[in-house]
């Protein structure tokens, strides 16, 4: 009888492209579209080859970075939690240190972006890098992390304030004070996404001692979701009409909205697949409130 022959070991480029969740870009497009909708804002329509390539390769090398980061934090969490014990770290087809140093690759690559704009933007990269960094520390410490990850996914909206308004000079007094108002906002849809995604290692989170949003507003947790949802639309909406935006801004709050809704139906029974669905879809919800504003911006 012939023995079964093996799986053949992955290479290192496919542990690689594991690590950075290549395959999943809904992680990296929940950063993106508010980046981009803040861009288009700043620059008050098409901001240019530059700076669209600079923030778009920019978002998707820093979420690279920071999932390698986070895997090494969190592997001895990881290898509890039956959605991430198979991660490369975790099961330990990477070590620590080669996980480190594609972070560090990644990472620099990002800040090389960032050097070919100004001063102000470059300064904000520091303190963007600086909360990404303390997040998964946050898990051990904050009954609520999700507020800390929801200024770390929003940073991009200063630095694309700063990149497409601000001056030449080393400070940040360029940057208009409805930039950080329109991080505020963003959190907020953080705090709704993360916590559906929280609300699906919920059990496997309690048993390791992991701090979430999800535990932490125990049987209130889909109001939440719900409540964070309105506070994020609804401050968006107003912060936008402050801008000067119009009827298709507006659209594209309410079909974002609509999405709100639907996910509601989604996590009301707190099924693990309803609440990773939620989180998954997140991104369209992020897609229509960018599309409306760069229509508005288009068309006005």
């Amino acid at each position: 009888m012939t023995p079964a022959t093996a799986s053949p070991a992955p290479s290192r480029l496919a542990l690689y492209l594991d690590l950075i969740r290549w395959d999943r870009p809904a992680g990296w497009l929940l950063l993106l579209w508010p980046t981009l909708s803040a861009l288009w804002i700043a620059a008050d329509g098409w901001p240019g080859w530059h700076l669209f390539l600079v923030f778009t390769l920019g978002t998707v090398l820093m979420r690279s970075a920071g999932c390698c980061y986070n895997d090494v934090v969190d592997r001895e969490f990881d290898r509890h939690v039956k959605r991430t014990a198979a991660r490369p770290v975790t099961r330990g087809a990477l070590s620590v240190p080669e996980a480190l140093a594609v972070g560090a690759v990644l990472a620099l690559a990002a800040f090389a972006l960032v050097l070919t704009t100004n001063p102000p933007a470059i300064l904000l990269s520091f303190l963007g890098i600086a909360v990404t960094l303390a997040y998964p520390w946050a898990k051990r410490v904050v009954s609520m992390p999700q507020a800390v990850l929801g200024v770390a996914f929003s940073f991009g909206i200063p630095m694309a304030f700063a990149a497409a308004q601000g001056g030449s000079e080393w400070n940040l007094s360029s940057v208009p004070w409805l930039a950080p108002a329109l991080l505020v906002s963003n959190l907020f849809w953080v705090l709704a996404y993360d916590t559906e995604y929280a609300m699906v290692d919920r059990d496997d989170d309690l048993r390791i001692g992991m701090k979430t949003s999800a535990i932490t507003l125990g049987r209130h947790d889909v109001a939440a979701v719900m409540v964070f949802y309105g506070l994020f639309l609804g401050s968006w909406a107003v912060l936008g009409r402050a801008l000067g935006l119009g009827g298709w801004f507006l659209a594209g709050v309410a079909v974002a909205a609509a999405q709100a809704v639907w996910h509601f139906f989604l996590i009301r029974a707190r099924t693990r697949e309803g609440c990773f669905r939620a989180f998954r879809a997140n991104h369209w919800l992020g897609f229509a409130l960018f599309a409306g504003a760069a229509l508005d911006l288009a068309l006005r």
